[in-house]
Formats: C-alpha cells, sequence, structure tokens
C-alpha cells in the first residue's frame, strides 16, 4: 500500500536495494511557457518516484519541466516501496521526488494523529522534515490521494448514500447492507477502519468485512457484488473508468495526503529555481487531472512517460521536438 513504509530487508543504498545510477529522461522535449534557467543549465538532478503508476507520472513531469528549464536530469523513478525511496532522497542518491504529506507525517516523522487541514498539514511536515531530515517541501499541489469508500452509482441510489454518516446510519438501520471490502492494512491501522468507525459511531460485523488485495476491491463492488462498500484511493483511475461514486468523508477524518515536491535542503540552497519550475504545474494537479492521467495508464495501458509528456504539452509547459511518437 503506497501510504505505508515499505517493508523491504535491504538499506539503501545503490548495491544493496539494486538502485541504478539512473537513466537519461525517456523522451525529449523543448521549452514552452517553461523557460530556460540560466543558473539551471546543465545542473545535474536525479528525479525518483515510486513504483505506482501515478508516482511515475509525477516523476516524470519534473523530469520533462526540468529538462525545458535546462537542467540536465537523469531518471531513477519506479522505486520498490516508500522506505527505499524515502532512504534513497535522504542519502543523497535522488534529488527530488513527490511526496505525499501523510505518509511524511505519519510514516516517516512518526506521528499518530493527523492534522485535518491540509495547509496546517503541509507547514507541520516542511517545519519537521526540514529540521529532522534536510528535505525541503515546496509546492503542495491541490491533488489530495486519501482514503475514501467507494461504490457503484447504483447502489448509492438504492441505499441513499452520499455521506461517510449515511453510511453509519445504514449500518444501524440495516446492517446487512453495510457489507465493506478492504486491504488487511486499512482494516487494522488507527487512520483505517477502526478509527472510521470510532468517529462516526457505528460497527460493523465481522462477517460483513472482506478484506483483499487493492486491485480485486473494484470487481467485488462492481462485478462480483460481494460488497457494497470499497476502500479505494481517491485518485484511482479506475474510480473514473467504472463511474464509482466516491462517498464523502463529511468529518473529514481520512489523513490529508497532498502531494508535495520534496528537495534535498543542499541542492535546494543551491538552486531555488527549481521551485520556481514547478509551482505551475503543482498548482494545476487536481484529483480530477490525477484520475484522468492515472486511468490513461491503469485503464488505458498507456505508457507514464507518454501520459506525462503529453499532459505537459496540452497545458503549453513543454513543446514537442518533433511529431508524437509513444512507446508500447
Amino acid at each position: 500500500m503506497r501510504k505505508a513504509v515499505a517493508v523491504l530487508a535491504c538499506v539503501a543504498l545503490l548495491s544493496g536495494c539494486g538502485l541504478s545510477a539512473g537513466s537519461s529522461v525517456p523522451l525529449e522535449v523543448k521549452p514552452g511557457s517553461i523557460r530556460p534557467i540560466p543558473q539551471l543549465r546543465d545542473v545535474e538532478i536525479t528525479v525518483g518516484s515510486k513504483d505506482f503508476s501515478e508516482q511515475i507520472i509525477l516523476g516524470y513531469l519534473a523530469e520533462f519541466a526540468l529538462t525545458a528549464a535546462g537542467a540536465k536530469v537523469r531518471d531513477l523513478t519506479n522505486i520498490s516501496g516508500s522506505n527505499s525511496q524515502r532512504d534513497a532522497l535522504t542519502s543523497g542518491q535522488i534529488d527530488l521526488v513527490w511526496e505525499y504529506t501523510g505518509t511524511s507525517w505519519i510514516s516517516y516523522l512518526g506521528n499518530t494523529d493527523a492534522i485535518p487541514d491540509a495547509a496546517a498539514q503541509f507547514e507541520a511536515v516542511r517545519k519537521a522534515d526540514l529540521e529532522k531530515n534536510k528535505v525541503v517541501w515546496v509546492n503542495m499541489a491541490p491533488l489530495d490521494n486519501t482514503y475514501a469508500f467507494a461504490m457503484t452509482k447504483q447502489n448509492a441510489q438504492r441505499l441513499g448514500i452520499k455521506t461517510t454518516s449515511d453510511i453509519a446510519r445504514l449500518a444501524k438501520e440495516n446492517p446487512a447492507e453495510a457489507t465493506f471490502c478492504v486491504e488487511t492494512e486499512f482494516a487494522n491501522r488507527n487512520d483505517g477502519f477502526p478509527g472510521l468507525q470510532q468517529t462516526y459511531g457505528f460497527s460493523v460485523k465481522k462477517e460483513n468485512v472482506r478484506t483483499l488485495a487493492t486491485g480485486a476491491i473494484y470487481p467485488a463492488m462492481t462485478d462480483s457484488k460481494i460488497c457494497n462498500f470499497g476502500e479505494v484511493f481517491t485518485t484511482d483511475g479506475r474510480i473514473l473508468a467504472l463511474d464509482l461514486a466516491v462517498v464523502e468523508d463529511d468529518k473529514k477524518f481520512f489523513p490529508r495526503y497532498n502531494a508535495a515536491l520534496n528537495i534535498r535542503q543542499e541542492l535546494f540552497e543551491k538552486h531555488p529555481e527549481i521551485a520556481e519550475v514547478i509551482k505551475p504545474i503543482a498548482d494545476r494537479l487536481t484529483n480530477d487531472v490525477m484520475l484522468r492521467l492515472n486511468a490513461q495508464v491503469d485503464v488505458n495501458g498507456k505508457d507514464p512517460a507518454d501520459v506525462a509528456r503529453n499532459w505537459l504539452v496540452e497545458q503549453g509547459f513543454v513543446t514537442l521536438t518533433g511529431p508524437v511518437v509513444t512507446r508500447g
């Protein structure tokens, strides 16, 4: 699961975790609204990411943008696990990544209680991570890839569900319909199902909760009808592809997981222009935008590099060196 610290035995060394020194950026771009910045000309920057679609897309967005600004960028996206990515950043193997505020606050910084306000959560993470780990946080995006429950729109209409408070009401009035599919970790985390039930004041019979792998939750809701409610992440492209209804967390129980850029302090102090390059991109990354980008990869099978570059071209941030050539 993307929010948990990955359970990996290796330490974050190039040889120990199998990380290479990186490769060149996979596709070429020219400047668009992102113009060359003299201070970044030929500056070597290694960009990393975790190993799921959203993270890889975000990594490529940064790579293409910095390339257009004149930097000499190396690609080290697709690192297995949150812990390995974080160790690669703090050890200097990579220079910048996109990270989620809730992940850092809970998993890296060891806090148990999340801060419900997105701006306050970002500020708390920014201050603590700089002091403890020399990691600079900049450019928080609107996209908030947090937990949610989803359901088919037919079930939402049939059961009258719009909010999690409605789910609590259903669990009390018609417990047989309060059926859930969740990941094993979510079923046991304080910021998962147990805490949610406590906050909203309801309980569910054990036999009404099925623990499944993330990918199995979607067909369990839609095809097999094993459960009415499935645990999802709010920017998962399958929500869009399957036309699911996302249940509103009306008491704002779930932590905020806004994406923001993490940069090694040493690099940022030398080249604060990096934040200037990425900011207009971060400002446009809403949940709706990320849903559509993720769906192109996870549902339509497109290459993350193509998806990232094409969106930057559509937005005018970069231009192409020639005709669009997609891979795979």
